[in-house]
C-alpha cells in the first residue's frame, strides 16, 4: 500500500500551560515545525479547557487554524502536579492536518480514540516520572508510526473511490463470481433538504428525525446487483452551506455520478438545482444523474408541482424521480436507476 503520511499528517505536538509563559509547545514532530505553528497551536489547544473549571474532555475535538489552511485533532490531558493552582497542569496532543483531507478525521473519529488513549496513558506515565523532552518526542514519533498505520487502513477504501472502474474479484470468490464495478456518487443539494436521510434510508433503512448539519462531507457505501453485476456505490453527502463552497471541488472530483436533491416544501431549493448542476459541470464537466424532489410525503405544504420538476431535468438532460425519506418511497429505486444508467453508459465505452 502507498504511504500517504505526507497527505494527511503534517505534525503532531504535545502543549502544556506554564504558569509564566501561558501554553507552549513541549515536544512535536516534524522538529522543522516553525516557532509560529507551534504557539499557535499550543494556544488554541490549551484553550479548549479554558473555562471548564478542571472538567476534561473524554473525547477528542477538532479545531481550525485558518492561517496555516491546517485544521488539528484535540486530546486534552491533566497532569496531576502540585506546583500548578488546582494540582494539575492542562496540556494537549494535537494531531494537525490539512483542511481539505478533514472529512477523513470527522468521518472516523471514533477511531483515533483508541491510540489517542493509549498514548495519553503513556504521556501521563512518563510526566509522572519525569522524563525528559527527548523521551516524550520519541514517544510521540511511536504514535506518529501508529497514527500513519491506521490512517493508511482507513484510507484505502477512500482513495480508490475515484477510479470508478472494474473492481478486481477478492481473492477466495468462486470463478463464476458476478462482475464487480465501484461507482462514486456525489449528492448535492441546498443545506436540510434531507440529502443525509436519503442516504441513511438507503443505507441503513434508518430515517434520521433531526436535522444535523453535514460537517462537509460524508461517505457511505452501498452494495446492490443489477442485471448480474455486484454494483458498489461510494456516495459522498456533499454539504449545502456556502462555508463549504470553496472545498466542494475537491469532493466532486472523480465522481461517476450526481444526485441533485431540493425539497419540494421550498421552492427555493428547487431554484437552486441549476446552480448546484452548473457547479458540478465547472469543475467536473457533464455528469450523468437524476434530480430528486425529497418529501413528497408533505402533501399540504407541497411548493413545486410535479410537472415543474419534469420540465427542469428535461433542460438539463437528466432524470426526475419524487422521493421521501420518511417513508422511503422511490429511495432504492432512485439508485437502482441511476446504477443502470451508469452500466449503460459503460457498455457504450467499452463498444467504442
Amino acid at each position: 500500500m502507498t504511504d500517504i503520511k505526507s497527505d494527511l499528517v503534517k505534525g503532531i505536538v504535545y502543549s502544556q500551560f506554564h504558569t509564566k509563559l501561558g501554553p507552549v509547545a513541549v515536544a512535536w514532530i516534524p522538529h522543522n515545525l516553525s516557532i509560529e505553528m507551534r504557539d499557535l497551536v499550543s494556544l488554541k489547544s490549551i484553550n479548549i479547557l479554558t473555562g471548564e473549571k478542571g472538567s476534561v474532555p473524554e473525547t477528542v475535538a477538532i479545531i481550525p487554524f485558518p492561517s496555516f489552511n491546517l485544521k488539528g485533532m484535540v486530546k486534552c490531558i491533566e497532569i496531576k502536579d502540585e506546583k500548578y493552582r488546582g494540582g494539575a497542569k492542562d496540556s494537549a496532543i494535537t494531531i494537525l492536518f490539512d483542511e481539505i483531507n478533514d472529512l477523513i478525521y470527522y468521518k472516523y473519529m471514533d477511531n483515533f480514540k483508541k491510540i489517542f488513549n493509549e498514548l495519553t496513558a503513556r504521556i501521563l506515565e512518563l510526566e509522572e516520572n519525569g522524563a525528559s523532552k527527548q523521551t516524550i518526542e520519541e514517544e510521540l514519533e511511536k504514535f506518529y508510526g501508529i497514527l500513519i498505520d491506521t490512517l493508511n487502513d482507513l484510507c484505502a477504501a477512500e482513495l480508490s473511490c475515484t477510479e470508478g472502474e472494474e473492481f478486481p474479484i477478492d481473492i477466495g470468490k468462486p470463478k463464476q463470481a458476478l462482475r464487480e464495478y465501484r461507482y462514486k456518487i456525489i449528492v448535492v443539494g441546498d443545506s436540510a433538504v434531507g440529502k443525509t436521510s436519503l442516504i441513511l434510508r438507503f443505507t441503513d433503512r434508518a430515517f434520521r428525525r433531526t436535522y444535523l448539519p453535514t460537517l462537509g462531507v460524508n461517505i457511505s457505501e452501498k452494495q446492490i446487483t443489477i442485471n448480474g453485476a455486484v454494483i458498489q456505490f461510494i456516495i459522498w453527502d456533499i454539504a449545502g452551506q456556502a462555508k463549504f463552497k470553496k472545498m466542494r471541488k475537491h469532493f466532486y472530483a472523480g465522481a461517476d455520478g450526481q444526485l441533485l436533491v431540493f425539497d419540494l416544501t421550498r421552492k427555493e431549493t428547487f431554484k437552486n438545482i441549476v446552480k448546484w448542476f452548473e457547479d458540478i459541470r465547472s469543475f467536473h464537466g457533464d455528469l450523468i444523474g437524476l434530480i430528486l424532489g425529497n418529501k413528497n410525503d408533505l402533501i399540504d405544504l407541497r411548493e413545486v408541482e410535479d410537472a415543474e420538476g419534469l420540465k427542469l431535468a428535461n433542460e438539463l438532460q437528466l432524470e426526475y424521480i419524487e422521493t421521501s425519506a420518511l417513508t422511503g418511497e422511490n429511495v432504492d429505486k432512485v439508485f437502482n436507476k441511476l446504477g443502470e444508467l451508469l452500466m449503460k453508459i459503460r457498455k457504450k465505452r467499452i463498444k467504442k
